[in-house]
């Protein structure tokens, strides 16, 4: 059949190259459209539900809200993994499926389930979805600050909630943005309660008064000299007038009681919790570009840079967006290191092929399919959406040696077929029988070392994100190259294979090869128990160093920029942690490395940051490792800025931004490795953890250890006496 397919494409030169042109115009053109990140998105699907419960502990939290909710999604189809957050006035549920669940069917089946928990749940709460998105999914990061002081946190603020957000989240590909910083501005009343007690007034109605006082009603329509008017109820608050004087209640004289009259209105912030800084100089409001569940993250940050480009033009006078995180660098970093490897190693394969075969039209037919298998790899890769990373790109660039034999043996056989033939004989028939002859045996040679990679197709989980995009990609450029080898390799060795061709023994190389190769094939045949005794005794002595090799997943990836990580006992305020990031950063920005910090403390408003006060997040954006200090590593650099900014009761953690959030997303925990203690009592979860933290604090090779308290938190309780409260 192999050989059929060669006598019909040499029938049919004119077919193939036509063909071969087309298929390479569809290649460029999906190369061009396909999409870049720098490593594969190793994230699971996952599903998020946010449920805010103002003013509660998290212990009520957790009992009204966040048991039952959790309780319910372990019924979910697919759902391997239920995690549940209780933190002040919040609940956040997170809900794991497994590989291979489509993002929107697991949201809507959690929305199902979620309406069957609604009754379960207080009146006053309305658990919602957070975005189709993960943590991972954090490509660019902002800052909006003022240099010149004329506008405040809050006026930031505003800015960042009612004009860049929700600009920035019309970019496609862009799943949420969430704001971090600032002052949210309030109308504030803050009540006497002794005026309030002498008018007989209850709290609760004060609340009504404002809530129904702050709406707009329609009247339906009056016609009035030949026109239609639509009748409306303006009553909604536009100033700080308008909340003093909304009425309450009557005093006995049938006096009205406004609401300046029990207390003070004012202005104020919302209540926080969470706070950015940057570089130690003091607060800014950030702002976090989310992207969708596999989306293309260049092309979502190439939309947010242009969009934000228009943005500018309608800030206020002063204010300026700088950039904080820009997941791009790395991406084009990767891509662009990756690219130049598969050229440089195209070209050595391309002079080896010159140097060998001593006939440059020759070395042609090797030279023009190489490219040309890269880039079918590159179109199946589009149309398969697996996106151009460092690990689909790796796959290539193992593939290529192997994609090139084919094409080399085959020439070479041509050759060996000329040379030993008559010099008037016919070139055609020639190369035809040459082809013919190794072509099948080729053929199935490239199968059988593309079925090699079928067991990596089993992986599951983390390990089968991360390998199979390069199992793929191997796949498709052998079987690009099997293709090839039949189909245009024939056509272009008719075209190519003309005028004098060297003999094999007239090569330099060749002979060199064959002079050192024939005397010790000839020992080994002389000797072979002799040779299969070393090298028995050479794999033996391997045993010794691979049982002292350490193992892990996948190597650390330098991204460029650090993520640096403490966490701080529970209970800490917002003023105490925002004092901590702003030393801590202040410290880190003095390093010539660093080109800007950005510290958060809290969590973000997003359902993809289940960050508590007591946990800040600084990003740290390093200049070009070619302008450091002399000598300087990027495991070096992080002992100098951990021992930088060592302070009690603080526990250290440094890594890279997209690492820590895929670890935090399949595990719950930001460091590579932890512990999880479970049972019923807090207590001794508590004290077990503390003793963990101390045993692990003792192993040398530990940089920092620590447990998260799961109590610890300090209240201001009322307990109620209830007899006398019936008095």
């Amino acid at each position: 059949m192999i050989a059929r397919v060669i006598d019909f494409c040499a029938a049919n030169r004119f077919l193939v190259i036509m063909v071969t042109i087309l298929v390479t115009a569809w290649a460029i053109y999906a190369s061009y459209k396909l999409p870049i990140d720098a490593i594969p998105d190793l994230s699971d699907v996952q599903v998020i539900i946010i449920t805010d419960f103002p003013g509660q502990a998290p212990q009520v939290v957790e009992d009204q809200i966040t048991s039952p909710l959790a309780s319910a999604m372990l019924a979910v189809p697919r759902a391997k993994v239920v995690r549940g957050y209780s933190m002040f006035a919040e609940s956040l549920v997170y809900v794991i499926f497994e590989d291979g669940t489509d993002i929107y069917w697991a949201r809507t089946r959690v929305l199902e389930y979620l309406n069957f928990v609604r009754n379960k749940l207080p009146r006053e709460v309305n658990p919602t979805l957070g975005p189709d998105a993960t943590g991972v999914g954090w490509v660019f990061q902002y800052m909006v600050e003022d240099p010149t002081g004329r506008h405040n946190l809050a006026q930031l603020r505003s800015i960042q909630d009612w004009y860049l957000r929700y600009q920035l989240q019309t970019v496609p590909g862009v799943a949420e943005v969430a704001s971090v910083g600032g002052f949210v501005k309030t109308y504030q009343v803050v009540v006497d309660p002794n005026t309030l007690a002498s008018y007989g007034i209850p709290l609760a109605r004060v609340k009504e008064a404002i809530m129904r006082s702050n709406n707009d009603v329609g009247g339906a329509v009056i016609e009035q000299a030949e026109t239609e008017y639509m009748v409306r109820g303006l009553g909604y608050i536009q100033n700080l007038s308008d909340v003093e004087n909304i009425v309450v209640g009557a005093d006995r004289n049938g006096t009205p009681v406004m609401v300046k009259d029990i207390g003070l209105v004012r202005l104020g912030p919302q209540l926080r919790r969470g706070l950015a800084e940057a570089n130690g100089e003091g607060e800014v409001v950030g702002g976090i570009v989310i992207a969708r569940h596999g989306e293309n993250a260049r092309a979502v940050i190439e939309g947010v840079k242009a969009k934000m480009e228009e943005l500018k033009a309608g800030l206020p006078p002063g204010v300026v967006i700088k950039t904080a995180y820009d997941r791009s660098r790395l991406i084009d970093r990767a891509v662009e290191n990756l690219s130049h490897k598969l050229l440089e190693e195209m070209l050595v394969v391309a002079a080896v092929c010159i140097i060998f075969l001593l006939h440059f039209r020759s070395s042609l037919v090797a030279i023009v399919t190489l490219p040309l298998g890269v880039l079918i790899s590159l179109g199946i890769m589009y149309e398969a959406d697996i996106s151009a990373n460092i690990m689909s790109l790796g796959g290539i660039a193992l593939a290529i040696g192997v994609m090139v034999d084919a094409a080399v043996i085959m020439i070479e056989i041509a050759h060996k077929h000329i040379e030993h033939a008559p010099p008037d004989a016919p070139r055609g028939p020639l190369i035809l029988e040459a082809a013919k002859e190794v072509g099948p045996s080729l053929f199935f040679s490239l199968l059988v070392i593309t079925v090699s990679f079928l067991p990596i197709f089993a992986l599951t989980a983390e390990s089968g994100r991360l390998f199979k995009p390069l199992a793929y990609t191997k796949t498709f450029a052998m079987a690009a190259a099997s293709v090839l080898a039949i189909t245009l390799v024939p056509v272009m060795m008719l075209a190519f294979l003309r005028g004098k061709i060297p003999a094999e023994s007239k090569n330099p190389l060749n002979r060199l090869a064959q002079a050192v190769y024939h005397p010790l094939l000839e020992g080994v045949l002389r000797f072979p128990i002799f040779f299969i005794i070393v090298a028995v005794i050479l794999v033996g002595v391997t045993v010794i160093p691979f049982s002292k090799l350490g193992s892990e997943f996948m190597p650390p990836i330098n991204e460029g920029d650090l993520l640096y990580m403490p966490t701080t006992m529970p209970g800490i305020s917002i003023t105490e942690a925002k004092n901590i990031l702003q030393q801590t950063d202040r410290i880190i920005r003095t390093f010539p490395e660093v080109v800007n910090v950005f510290g958060k403390a809290g969590r973000a408003e997003t359902a993809t940051d289940p960050a508590p006060l007591s946990m800040l997040e600084t990003t740290i954006r390093l200049k070009d490792p070619r302008d450091w200090r002399p000598g300087l590593t990027m495991e070096e650099l992080i002992r100098q800025l951990d021992a930088a900014v060592k302070f009690p009761g603080l526990s250290n953690s440094w890594g890279y931004p997209i690492k820590i959030r895929i670890d935090m997303l399949s595990t719950g925990i930001k460091t590579p490795i932890g512990l999880k203690i479970t049972g019923p009592d807090l207590e001794v979860l508590d004290r077990l953890g503390t003793q963990a933290e101390a045993l692990f604090k003792s192993i040398p090779e530990t940089a920092s250890a620590f447990a998260e308290r799961t109590t610890g938190g300090y209240y201001l309780d009322f307990d109620i006496k209830r007899r006398d409260a019936a008095r």
